[in-house]
């Protein structure tokens, strides 16, 4: 795992921007704490910063192999490919020699053996760059999931490319500026592909290709999510869906370094947990897990609309049938409304995209992990994949024309829109905005023939979610993990798995009337019968009310700085009321506006974007 960056500009010799393409590297620092390096040459230079979690001392980048002609292929990975054993030997047996055991040579050689389809022999989470000297010509493949970041920004003469935004922001020639649309993304809580918030600057989007030589910029997509029938039964279903599972997790098991779970006592992780125990007993070994948790919370815990259980029960069951080495990282209300730790958070993202509180104490469960592990395995995505949120089951959230997870949004955590001045807001129009986003998204589902209406509109919900909705998790938990050294591997991504169970009808996948019904029963030998029938409990979020009242006193200070460009955006008379409601009246929308406004007036300061309403 590591960040990648790199500048192509063909009318010139770009060994004379040392130190630009040095500072661009440095920006990726967190991402690849091990090691750096830089390659330079003509009109290309690539930049690396390396985390070593496979073949440590032979995993060098930039990597470089030469054709026959003498003309270098130069390569920038970020990522894992659990099948490079297979595809080592493939590769061996067509007259490739190695020099290193990594992955990173293994999918270098591949190109050069397959040229850009070794994108689709790959199997894992990744983000790389080709420089092919002989033809002149830049490479960028991402993952199918989009599980690692990958952006990139067009120049008059070539691109500028990174893992993160804050890569390409490093070069004088990007623009740190932000108009309407980067603004509707920031706060209509959708993910349009291709998007990068920023202006000019875009994302590789997942399964893509984007080639960049003298005649321009190209895509080309390589994998999307298509319609087939499904043809096994209940039982079938279930076993293939565990035989998935066992594979999966065996191939992310394969490690260099330290690793352990992310165990929340769902059934998502914990089904993930239980299988890695299991696994790694054969061989002798004790996975490690680690839970997140509240001073106070378990005990003190009150019920709502989206967490009827507190964590921490549940997940000291999985950790007692497991085996597991299992340590709960206990956070307090200071910790989780300390400025400091919102400016980490920020600058991790490069945007105030985040999720308050929930993505605080994220980043804060992964500096503790850090201490003892360089990587851990996530159930992220199980949800959008099985069917696990409650909007798959909200009748009003199935008809709806619209993103279903926006139904209920408002009442849960309420409508960012509302903290915004009025002529933003009209400027912004976040309903057409997000309708518009809508339409283009449903048109690209296709229809089985002979499904039945209903079985195509939870056919139409499960794409979104896995198209869009999973996109925004996934790079909150890259960033939040990379941003301390982590790697956070995510199973249930795996390709094999989310088309298969994409393409089982909804009546399969609910079969009990429950929700993940498929995994459920796929993993029943493994699960404590507590998590077996645990209803889903989204990621927790603080209910000290101590944490509403730090963020009030935030909010007068901000408040005292009356000519903040923040004001520019946010309505100074909604802050004052918020910042002023006594503790008891402090409700989730009113916390979560006090949590947007706070990180965009941090991240004005420290990004000083250009923001244009025209």
């Amino acid at each position: 795992m590591c960040g990648i960056t790199g500048w192509i500009s063909f009318d010139r010799d770009l060994r004379s921007e040392q130190e630009t393409v040095d500072a661009m590297t440095e920006t990726m620092s967190c991402r690849g704490p091990d090691d750096r390096g830089t390659w330079v040459q003509g009109p290309a230079a690539l930049g690396h910063r390396r985390l070593a979690i496979i073949d440590l001392p032979g995993g060098r980048q930039p990597m470089t192999a030469e054709r026959p002609d003498g003309s270098k292929v130069v390569i920038v990975y970020s990522g894992e490919t659990y099948n490079f054993g297979e595809l080592r030997t493939e590769l061996a047996g067509r007259g490739h020699r190695f020099t290193t055991d990594s992955d990173t040579e293994v999918v270098l050689r591949g190109y050069l053996e397959w040229g850009e389809a070794v994108a689709e022999r790959l199997n894992g989470m990744f983000a790389f760059a080709i420089w092919d000297e002989q033809r002149r010509r830049l490479v960028m493949i991402r993952d199918r999931m989009g599980i690692k970041p990958f952006y990139y920004y067009p120049t008059a003469d070539g691109v500028l490319f990174g893992s993160e935004p804050k890569a390409i922001l490093a070069n004088p020639l990007a623009r740190r500026q932000v108009g309407l649309d980067g603004l509707r993304e920031l706060f209509a809580f959708v993910k349009t592909p291709g998007h990068a918030i920023w202006d000019g600057m875009a994302e590789v989007e997942p399964g893509t290709v984007v080639t960049v030589d003298t005649e321009g910029v190209r895509r080309h997509v390589y994998w999307s999510l298509r319609t087939q029938a499904h043809q096994d039964d209940r039982e079938t279903s279930i076993a293939h869906v565990r035989t998935l599972l066992d594979d999966i997790v065996r191939r992310q098991l394969v490690s260099d370094v330290p690793r352990c779970t992310l165990l929340s006592g769902g059934l998502d992780s914990s089904a993930m947990t239980a299988l890695a125990a299991r696994q790694l007993a054969e061989a002798g070994e004790t996975v490690r897990s680690f839970a997140v948790d509240f001073v106070g919370q378990t005990e003190n815990f009150v019920a709502d609309e989206l967490r009827a259980t507190p964590d921490t029960p549940f997940v000291h069951d999985v950790a007692r049938q497991s085996g597991t080495e299992h340590q709960d990282i206990v956070l307090d209300s200071a910790s989780l409304a300390d400025l400091d730790v919102r400016r980490k958070v920020l600058r991790a993202r490069d945007l105030p995209l985040g999720l308050g509180d929930m993505d605080s104490s994220l980043y804060l469960l992964f500096k503790a992990i850090r201490q003892h592990s360089t990587v851990a395995l996530s159930g992220e995505s199980a949800d959008e994949v099985f069917g696990g949120y409650k909007q798959f089951f909200d009748e009003e959230a199935r008809r709806a024309d619209t993103f279903p997870w926006l139904v209920r949004y408002a009442e849960h955590f309420g409508d960012d829109g509302n903290i915004l001045t009025p002529g933003v807001t009209g400027a912004l129009d976040l309903p057409g905005y997000v309708q518009d986003n809508y339409d283009r998204a449903v048109k690209d589902v296709e229809r089985l023939d002979g499904e039945s209406d209903f079985e195509y509109r939870m056919r139409k919900i499960c794409y979104l979610h896995l198209t869009r909705f999973v996109r925004i998790l996934l790079d909150r938990k890259d960033r939040a993990s990379m941003a301390v050294g982590l790697e956070v591997r995510v199973p249930f991504c795996d390709h094999r798995l989310v088309e298969y169970v994409y393409n089982a009808p909804w009546s399969l996948k609910s079969f009990d009337g429950r929700e993940k019904s498929l995994l459920r029963e796929a993993t029943a030998d493994v699960l404590p019968k507590s998590v077996y029938d645990r209803v889903k409990s989204p990621y927790p979020s603080t209910q000290d009310p101590q944490y509403a009242v730090a963020l009030q006193g935030h909010a007068k200070d901000l408040l005292a700085r009356p000519s903040h460009q923040v004001f520019d955006l946010v309505d100074r008379d909604w802050l004052r009321r918020a910042a002023e409601r006594d503790t008891p009246q402090i409700t989730q929308a009113s916390r979560r506006g006090l949590e947007r406004t706070l990180d965009l007036a941090l991240w004005l300061e420290m990004y000083s974007p250009a923001i244009t309403l025209s």
